[in-house]
């Protein structure tokens, strides 16, 4: 074979080699655009599929504006934040969700034992502030409906129990499936105790519909860009993607030394 056919088929050959370098790279930046996107549900996502989605999303309920009921033993500005756990405890994780997000559902089924756990030991205090991100994004009124029945779990004691069923058995995004208080309520029945006629009056009448309208608007402006928006004594910490239960569990530990 001549030098000339060998340097041909060399160059040939690292051409080729850089091509497929290339393709990988995109194919990591894709996964890694997916495995971002995928972390939090986002906010303004409305903007993209039109405002009349937006529209959509506003209730009745928050139409006719009633006045703002905080669930019972609600703290923070404004009443906004449901608290778990006891109050000495020395580290505070604040958690803004969405009941119909899907990323919020994976937050909390990756971290909920790790939760638990760090709650119930009193090393640790959930502040939860609810929010109806995706009925503005998608229609519907799920969030909203999901967020009012989980508050009135709050004022029966419940609230813990019931938020982990609610996500347990959340319907996908599109499927507007906790717009139905009839739903939120059969759910309920897996919380022993919980069915009461004060709880199916607090559910049914929205007692809590514009305390949470209030909760959303406290959420965008505070600027903060999408559910699960988790900080760890006033930092965010689930938007590094690096963030492990264990690791969270090592953070709570450090800090009660």
């Amino acid at each position: 074979m001549s030098e000339k056919n060998r340097d041909g088929k060399r160059t040939a050959r690292e051409r080729l080699a850089v091509e497929r370098e290339k393709q990988k790279s995109a194919d990591r930046r894709r996964r890694t655009l997916i495995v971002g996107a995928s972390v939090v549900c986002v906010l303004g996502l409305a903007a993209v599929i039109g405002v009349i989605a937006a529209n959509a999303g506003k209730s009745k309920s928050s139409a006719k504006a009633g006045p703002v009921v905080a669930p019972s033993g609600a703290q923070g500005k404004d009443s906004l934040a449901i608290p778990v756990g006891k109050d000495g405890a020395r580290s505070t994780l604040t958690v803004w969700e969405d009941m119909r997000c899907p990323a919020c559902q994976a937050f909390e089924t990756a971290y909920r034992p790790t939760l638990h756990e760090l709650v119930d030991s009193g090393k640790l205090r959930i502040e939860y502030h609810l929010v109806r991100l995706i009925d503005g994004n998608l229609g519907g009124t799920g969030s909203l409906r999901g967020a009012n029945a989980v508050a009135c779990a709050q004022d029966a004691g419940e609230f813990r129990d019931y938020h982990d069923v609610l996500y347990t058995n959340q319907p996908k995004e599109t499927d507007d499936a906790f717009s139905s208080n009839d739903k939120l309520i059969e759910l309920a029945g897996k919380v022993h105790g919980l069915v009461t006629p004060a709880f199916r009056t607090c559910v049914n009448d929205g007692t809590h519909d514009s305390w949470v309208d209030k909760s959303q608007k406290a959420f965008q402006s505070g600027g903060f860009s999408g559910t699960p928006t988790v900080l760890l004594g006033g930092k965010n910490i689930y938007e590094n993607q690096s963030m492990t239960p264990a690791k969270l569990k090592q953070m709570v530990e450090a800090a009660g030394h």
